[in-house]
């Protein structure tokens, strides 16, 4: 830049900035430099203007501001000597792109009157056509170094309405006797298509004749032009696919096995630029087209087998290889290939070497996954790499490489380093270890090992949806439930800090507890344990009462407590005392529970075995089907299951209920003060245990039902606080909870509970319970059956009933008729209603539906008209179902209830 002006000034700048001290100096000598430069422009100084720009353009490199120069960019431009073009297009290129508005203006008055550019510069009118118009004076000036210089700024600013402009002199010069020229207007042109793709077709034949040039740098230029029609023109793609991909593969083999030049050579491999370049033009050429690709296999499995991987020219020749290899038609010897030299790649020192390999081998597993699975070893090894970057894309990559074959000694080696890995990355490992787990389990006993050994070493890290899948396995594992419980119990003693263990362990010592102190369903695998009931209070104990715990695992260890108590007789004393403990605590949740179970244990000895009693199986499979997302989690639909809201509240937004609510309503809907008022309002779903004197349910708040919120019966109140919803989700939120007081008291009904809970006080709560249940009334014919849905696979018929005295409640049995031939498995019926009704589901009597009307299903569901005698019951459904494992999905909107229901 120097050579061009006198430079004192600026060097003398230079000097000054960078003695600068402290940015306040370094500003305020920027801001004197810029003062001196707009006085200059303003005086109209000719002779200092390239200094001044070339002063600009090293502030404007510094981060300052620097608009009020960019005119003077223009005048030097409009020049006529080459320093001065040359500045002024370094300049423009540096100050100015596409988007500013100096380029964006248009006319015609200059185009005509050449010798006014000057003066319209001067007074800073010029807009885009006077800079086409210098464009095209640069473009066609018998001096090739400024032809170079337009062609450069060109590249580098081009805007679509200039590359409409400009083409037509750009497509000449990539005729241009000067190879320097032919290489600028190539790159040039690569600007112009990208920007305009229409003006694609003028390029191709010139584009195509670049392809034989000898000079490399024309060639490399021209190969990347013919590369970037191939992206914006089917046309320019089959023309070169047909023309020129024998030429291109001749090319390729006459530059691997060019002898030494000085010129091209890069570490002994000639040209490696111009490999890479043909490689990208060959994949494009290659891919979905099987002639070129079988016309370029040999030269690439020569260029493949040849080129020297030591050295990093050599890497990125190879790696554009297999990139070239995996794209185009297959031939699985080349793929095989291709393959083991990344897993030498993964061998290699480099981190970013290793690191796209990795890439390409995710890439890579889904056409060969066997190829891949070879290299099984190293990927492993990469797992445990230093570079957190390499650690993260080879455990994703070991993900996809694990099946039901390997599955065993993959999780054994990931679970051996995630003793050793670092904190940072054991949350990322210990889900993919999850993940692997209950994907590929082969049986029970091994996925309750694995999932206690990853809960012992990183059970902090471990999400909660995961300890709630192994508590449901844990449930439907019968045979396993000592040998669990034992394990879970050794466990302990060695991990007690590790929170997620240690609410598994509480659940489990609360449910099978007895199992452990009698060695019950001992497996040749273990040796017996000698424990006594004092022994597992103690733990329990140690569980609520260490700091670490939260309320979730205190609330957890005190049901443990609980049912404990009934187990061993001889302990109840002890865990009185220590249930009444928290009478006092600071945590409304542990000091209503405490006070709950305080009442149960001193006054209703005669049903605590009852109400105490082991968990039945949970459903796995509607677990499952929760996971995954296929159950909404604003109804329940299986029996016992609760209402699941993060935080209390669903957004309408994200339920996947608001899809069935296109339900219009013209009863105002008023603001809600929790996520449980807002739910109700918003679904019509009956939240509390039964309905009210005037027929209308309101959400209950946390302890206002304590009894009922403490059995989880029928649908639970949605708590006011986030943290307590959670509490027992994995017990919750399962269709074989304890569903209903009559399953464990015969003669009691749930009406008559919840209003004789609410009229006793609460340390009474068992006492009252009545003797007989209340039956509905027989309607005899005056609501017949009604066909609530038929389609060609499924009917469903509703019929209807009263309670006595409360008009306002429609007691509905639905039943599920299969109208086909095949038997449908996991059947769920979800239903919603608008903000006038409210909907309570009982759970459904099977989730299987048998074939040809053989046999139905039923469930009773509850619905509140709150404008009886107004309005007419209005409801939207969703049944889902599989047959032969596959999903389907049937929707319908019921609006031909009776008017007076």
């Amino acid at each position: 830049m120097n050579t061009f002006f006198s430079g004192t000034r600026l060097r003398d700048m230079i000097r000054a900035i960078r003695a600068c001290k402290t940015a306040a100096e370094e500003r305020a000598v920027v801001r004197k430099e810029c003062a001196a430069i707009r006085t200059s422009i303003n005086e109209n100084d000719h002779d200092y203007r390239h200094r001044n720009l070339a002063k600009l353009m090293f502030i404007h490199m510094l981060g300052y501001p620097t608009h009020f120069g960019q005119m003077e960019c223009l005048k030097l431009i409009a020049s006529a000597g080459f320093p001065e073009k040359r500045i002024g297009y370094l300049g423009l290129m540096l100050l100015l792109d596409e988007r500013q508005e100096v380029l964006m203006l248009v006319t015609n008055s200059l185009k005509q009157y050449p010798n006014t550019v000057y003066m319209f510069c001067f007074l800073g009118f010029l807009n885009l056509k006077a800079m086409l118009h210098l464009f095209q004076l640069d473009l066609n000036h018998l001096n090739q170094y400024i032809v170079g210089l337009a062609l450069c700024a060109l590249g580098n600013i081009c805007s679509a309405e200039m590359a409409r402009d400009l083409a037509p002199e750009v497509e000449r010069l990539l005729q241009f006797r000067d190879p320097n020229i032919r290489k600028k207007a190539a790159l040039c042109s690569i600007r112009i298509i990208r920007k305009v793709p229409d003006l694609a077709e003028n390029f191709i034949n010139p584009a195509s004749a670049l392809l034989k040039e000898k000079h490399h740098g024309v060639l490399i230029t021209g190969i990347q032009l013919c590369t970037d029609l191939c992206k914006v023109s089917p046309e320019a793609l089959e023309f070169l696919r047909k023309k020129h991909t024998e030429g291109l593969v001749r090319t390729l083999k006459d530059v691997v096995n060019s002898p030494y030049t000085p010129e091209y050579d890069i570490a002994g491999i000639a040209d490696p630029f111009l490999h890479v370049r043909l490689l990208k033009l060959l994949r494009a050429l290659g891919q979905g087209d099987a002639d070129a690709s079988d016309a370029m296999n040999d030269i690439l499995a020569q260029v493949a087998t040849k080129t020297e991987s030591n050295k990093n020219a050599g890497n990125a020749i190879l790696y554009e290889c297999v990139e070239t290899i995996m794209s185009i038609e297959d031939n699985g010897g080349l793929r095989v290939l291709a393959i083991n030299i990344l897993g030498r790649f993964l061998s290699n020192r480099d981190n970013n070497i290793r690191y796209v390999a990795l890439n390409m081998l995710m890439k890579a597993i889904t056409v060969d996954a066997q190829a891949v699975q070879r290299h099984r070893a190293t990927i492993l090894e990469c797992v445990k790499d230093s570079d957190a970057s390499i650690r993260k894309r080879a455990l994703e990559l070991v993900y996809l490489l694990v099946n039901e074959t390997n599955v065993k000694p993959l999780t054994k080696e990931l679970i051996d380093y995630l003793e050793v890995s670092d904190q940072e990355f054991k949350g990322d490992l210990t889900a993919k270890i999850c993940s692997i787990v209950e994907k590929f389990s082969p049986e029970k006993i091994w996925y309750i090992d694995q999932m206690l050994k990853v809960l012992a070493e990183a059970g902090n890290f471990v999400k909660d949806e995961v300890w709630h899948a192994l508590i449901v396995v844990i449930s439907n594992a019968s045979d396993l439930h000592g040998y669990t419980v034992r394990a879970l119990y050794k466990a302990f003693k060695t991990s007690s800090e590790q929170e997620s263990l240690v609410r598994v362990a509480v659940w489990c010592f609360g449910e099978y507890g007895d199992m452990l102190m009698n060695n019950v369903g001992m497996l040749g695998i273990e040796d017996p344990v000698t424990v006594t009931d004092s022994d597992i209070v103690d733990v329990v104990e140690i569980a609520i009462k260490r700091h670490a715990s939260d309320l979730t695992t205190k609330a957890m260890a005190l049901i443990a407590l609980l049912k404990l108590s009934s187990r061993f007789p001889s302990c109840s004393e002890r865990i009185k005392d220590i249930i009444v403990h928290h009478k006092g605590s600071l945590v409304l949740e542990l000091q209503q529970r405490s006070l709950e179970f305080n009442s149960i244990i001193e006054k209703h000895q005669n049903i605590r075995s009852t109400l105490v009693e082991r968990m039945p199986i949970l459903d796995e499979a509607t677990f499952t089907t929760r996971r995954a997302g296929s159950l909404p989690a604003a109804v329940s639909t299986s029996g016992g299951a609760s209402l699941n809201l993060p935080n209390g509240v669903v957004k309408p937004s994200t339920s996947p209920l608001v899809d069935l609510l296109d339900l219009s309503d013209d009863v105002p809907a008023a603001p809600s003060s929790s996520g449980g008022d807002f739910l109700q309002d918003l679904l019509g779903v009956d939240l509390s245990p039964a309905p009210t004197q005037s027929g209308t349910n309101q959400v209950q708040k946390a302890g206002t039902d304590v009894l009922l919120d403490l059995l989880s019966i029928g649908a639970h109140p949605v708590q006011s606080s986030s943290y307590t919803n959670d509490i027992l989700s994995p017990i919750e939120n399962e269709k074989s909870q304890i569903a209903t007081l009559d399953a464990l008291l015969p003669s009691s009904s749930l009406s008559a509970q919840a209003t004789s809970a609410r009229a006793a006080p609460m340390m009474d709560l068992l006492d009252g319970l009545s003797p007989s249940p209340s039956k509905p009334e027989d309607n005899g014919s005056v609501y017949p059956p009604l066909v609530a849905f038929e389609s060609s696979s499924l009917r469903i018929t509703f019929n209807f009933s009263k309670q006595p005295g409360n008009p306002q409640t429609t007691l509905v049995l639905a039943t599920f008729t299969n109208l086909t031939s095949n038997v449908f498995t996991d059947f769920i019926f979800q239903a919603a209603v608008p903000k006038f009704l409210q909907l309570h589901l009982d759970p459904a009597s099977s989730n299987i539906l048998p074939a040809s009307g053989n046999g139905s299903i039923t469930q009773n569901l509850r619905v509140t008209n709150n404008q009886h005698g107004k309005k007419s019951i209005v409801m939207r459904t969703r049944i889902s179902y599989k047959i032969n494992n596959k999903d389907t999905l049937e929707e319908a909107q019921i609006n031909n209830f009776p008017r007076d229901l």
